[in-house]
C-alpha cells in the first residue's frame, strides 16, 4: 500500500514538472559573472528574465559600529575596504567630513594635491568598470589594454603612501608625507602616454557592432526612475540628469576647475559606458589643472612647496617620525593620537564626495568623545542596487549579466 502512494506520488510530482515552463536560477553568489559575492535568484522563461530577487549581506562587516569603537584617525582604514576601486576618494571624503567637525581651513596646495589622488582614483574606477563591460560581452582584449594604465596608477599611489590598493593615503588635516619628485615624474609620465592607450580602448569598443549591439537597450532606466531611486553617480548621468556633487555641492575647491559634465538619454549600458569614458578624459584634465594651480603656488610662495598638512589639525595628524624620537612635544601628541586621547567636539555632520559610483556620504555625530558617536556610511551601490530587478525584468539572461557589470556594483561597498 506504501509503495502505491509513493508511485502515485511520483507520478503526481512528474506532471506537475512538466507542465511548469520557468526555470528557478541562482546567479551568484559565486558565479565569476556577478564579480562580488552576491547572489539573485531568478525566475527565467527560456533566456528571458521574468522576475528577479536579490540577496545581499554576505559579506557585512559592520564598518558602522566598529568606527563606533575607533579613533577618528584609524577609521581611514575601514573606508579603503567600502569601494576598493577607488579606495582614495573613499578616504579623503572621511578626511574632510571630520574636517568639517573640527573647522580646519585646508591649505589650497593641499586641496590640489587632494584632488589630483581623487581623480586618479576616479580614472582608475571607470577603467575596471568599462573593461569589465568589454570582457562580460566577450571582448578580452581592451581589458588588458587598460589594466597597464591602472597599474601605472597603482604605482603614483604606491610612490605617495607605499600602498596600492587599501591605500589609506591621506590623514586628517592632508596628507602623512610630502609628494616626491618621483610621484610627479610619474604622474607627468601617465598623463603623457595614457591619452594614447585610452584613445585605443575607445577604438576598439565605441563604435564595435557587436559590443554596441549588446550593449544598446540593456538595461534602461528612465531620469524619473533613477531619481526616484536615489541613484547618483554615471548611472544617473547616463540616464540624462547632470547631477555631480562635485559641482552641486563643490569641495576640496573643485569650485575653480572648468570641466563638463558627460550625460546620457536611456539610462542603458552603453550609455553607462559612454559617460564613464567621457569622464575619463575630464579627469585628465582637471589633473592637468590642478597641477598648473600647484606649480603657480610654488613659484609664488616657494615656501608652500613643504605644505602638505593644515597646522590647525595638529592634534589629529601624527608628527614626523624625526620629530618623535627627538621632541619632547612630538613624542606626546604621537602617543595621544595613538591611544585616541583627543577629544572632538560636540557636532553633527553630513559631508559627500562624488565617488567613483555616485555620492558617497559621511554622516557623523559627535557627542564630544574620542570616536564617533554614530557613523553613517551612504554606500551610492547600497542605493542603485535596489534598482537592478526593474531594469533586467523582461530582458535576456546575457544582457542581465552586463546589466550587473555596467551598474559597477563593488561587493566591499554594497555590504560594508
Amino acid at each position: 500500500m506504501e509503495l502505491q502512494q509513493q508511485q502515485q506520488q511520483h507520478i503526481k510530482l512528474s506532471e506537475e514538472s512538466l507542465q511548469k515552463q520557468t526555470t528557478t536560477l541562482n546567479l551568484g553568489p559565486t558565479h565569476p559573472a556577478t564579480h562580488g559575492v552576491f547572489q539573485n535568484i531568478m525566475e527565467i522563461d527560456g533566456e528571458r528574465v521574468l522576475e528577479t530577487v536579490p540577496t545581499i549581506g554576505y559579506i557585512h562587516r559592520a564598518f558602522e559600529k566598529i568606527a563606533e569603537r575607533r579613533p577618528f584617525y584609524q577609521i581611514t582604514t575601514l573606508t579603503d575596504r567600502l569601494n576598493y576601486c577607488s579606495s582614495p576618494i573613499n578616504n579623503m571624503g572621511w578626511h574632510m567630513t571630520v574636517e568639517k567637525l573640527l573647522k580646519i581651513n585646508i591649505p589650497k596646495r593641499i586641496q590640489y594635491l587632494r584632488v589630483i589622488i581623487m581623480e586618479l582614483a576616479r580614472i582608475a574606477d571607470h577603467l575596471v568598470c568599462n573593461s569589465v563591460i568589454g570582457v562580460d560581452t566577450g571582448a578580452l582584449t581592451p581589458f588588458t589594454y587598460v589594466f597597464q594604465s591602472r597599474e601605472h596608477i597603482y604605482e603614483i599611489f604606491e610612490e605617495i603612501c607605499g600602498s596600492r590598493l587599501t591605500t589609506n593615503i591621506g590623514r586628517v588635516g592632508g596628507f602623512e608625507r610630502n609628494f616626491s619628485e618621483a610621484s610627479f615624474t610619474k604622474l607627468n609620465k601617465f598623463l603623457t602616454d595614457f591619452p594614447k592607450t585610452m584613445t585605443e580602448f575607445e577604438n576598439l569598443l565605441n563604435r564595435n557592432k557587436i559590443f554596441v549591439d549588446r550593449c544598446v537597450g540593456a538595461g534602461p532606466i528612465s531620469a524619473e526612475r533613477a531619481l526616484n531611486y536615489g541613484i547618483t553617480g554615471p548611472n544617473l548621468r547616463a540616464a540624462g540628469v547632470d547631477y555631480d556633487v562635485r559641482v552641486a555641492q563643490p569641495y576640496s575647491s573643485y569650485e575653480e576647475f572648468d570641466f563638463k559634465i558627460p550625460v546620457g538619454t536611456t539610462g542603458d549600458v552603453y550609455d553607462r559606458f559612454m559617460v564613464r569614458n567621457g569622464e575619463i578624459w575630464e579627469s585628465l584634465s582637471i589633473i592637468r589643472q590642478a597641477l598648473e594651480k600647484i606649480q603657480k603656488i610654488e613659484k609664488e610662495f616657494p615656501e608652500q612647496k613643504n605644505i602638505y598638512y593644515a597646522q590647525e589639525a595638529d592634534h589629529f595628524h601624527l608628527p614626523p617620525k624625526e620629530d618623535v624620537y627627538t621632541k619632547m612635544e612630538a613624542l606626546i601628541y604621537h602617543f595621544k593620537i595613538i591611544m585616541g586621547e583627543i577629544d572632538a567636539p560636540k557636532g553633527e555632520i553630513y559631508h559627500a564626495v562624488e565617488g567613483g559610483n555616485g555620492e558617497l556620504g559621511f554622516y557623523l555625530i559627535s557627542d564630544g568623545g574620542r570616536s564617533p558617536y554614530r557613523l553613517h556610511f551612504r554606500r551610492p551601490c547600497f542605493i542603485y542596487y535596489q534598482a537592478y530587478p526593474e531594469m533586467v525584468e523582461g530582458g535576456l539572461l546575457s544582457d542581465a549579466v552586463v546589466t550587473l557589470s555596467s551598474l559597477n556594483v563593488i561587493a566591499g561597498e554594497l555590504d560594508a
